[in-house]
């Protein structure tokens, strides 16, 4: 796991900054990664940059595609169509297993990247808001262990920021406006999960996906992400 001095550093730093860049859509879905030049990039082999790419796979910010290399995870019209579908049934369930199952600890976590989240809102940074609504979101699927729920729920956050993100370089005042409200919901979740209060934390996940879902679906439809699908999908 060690790449030389300092690999496993340069191997964690270097995962870490791929996700933000999925994430951010620094690297646009559909986009094909060239193993060299990222390797020299974040300034290792190439044996420990194809560890970290499988496990972005595994998590589903990557696909690995036979001959053609490492390919950031498309979002075509099927994958939206699905995402819409399911992601109040997950976001919902996940709330409330993560009411029954929190620990003290990761409520504590929990309550930090929330801070944070609120400090990137203020400083209007769009880029650190989406990593860590998704890591706000991450935490809360931790807490609700459950082997089946968590890689759909990963996948979920994955096109939730993407999205997000795309709204933000489209400059939709109402979406940008919208985040001071998910802000407040994130702390009636937390306090939420901490009263061990299963229903309210998942009313409030439902609460919150609906927030952002019209907008969602309006821009979905719109020509400049129709033409972006067309050409991944």
């Amino acid at each position: 796991m060690v790449d030389g001095d300092g690999g496993s550093s340069r191997k964690s730093r270097g995962y870490e900054d791929l996700k933000r860049r999925i994430l951010t859509c620094e690297l646009a879905p559909g986009d094909y990664l060239d193993e060299t030049e990222v390797a020299q990039a974040y300034g290792m082999s190439r044996p420990p940059l194809r560890e970290i790419f499988r496990q972005l796979a595994g998590e589903g910010f990557l696909l690995i595609q036979e001959n053609r290399g490492a390919q950031v995870t498309p979002m075509t019209h099927k994958t939206l169509r699905n995402f819409f579908m399911v992601a109040p049934m997950i976001y919902a369930s996940v709330a409330e297993l993560a009411a029954q199952h929190a620990t003290a600890a990761q409520v504590a976590r929990l309550r930090a990247v929330q801070a944070r989240f609120r400090e990137a809102i203020a400083a209007g940074d769009a880029a650190q808001r989406a990593t860590l609504n998704e890591r706000f979101h991450a935490l809360i699927g931790e807490m609700a262990d459950n082997e089946y729920l968590m890689p759909s729920l990963q996948r979920l956050l994955i096109d939730h920021a993407r999205i997000g993100m795309t709204f933000y370089t489209a400059g939709s005042d109402r979406f940008a406006e919208s985040q001071a409200i998910a802000a407040d919901q994130h702390d009636r979740m937390i306090e939420a999960i901490a009263a061990r209060d299963p229903g309210a934390s998942a009313a409030l996940a439902i609460a919150h996906w609906e927030l952002s879902r019209e907008q969602m679906q309006q821009f979905v439809a719109a020509p400049a992400l129709g033409g972006r699908l067309a050409a991944v999908g």
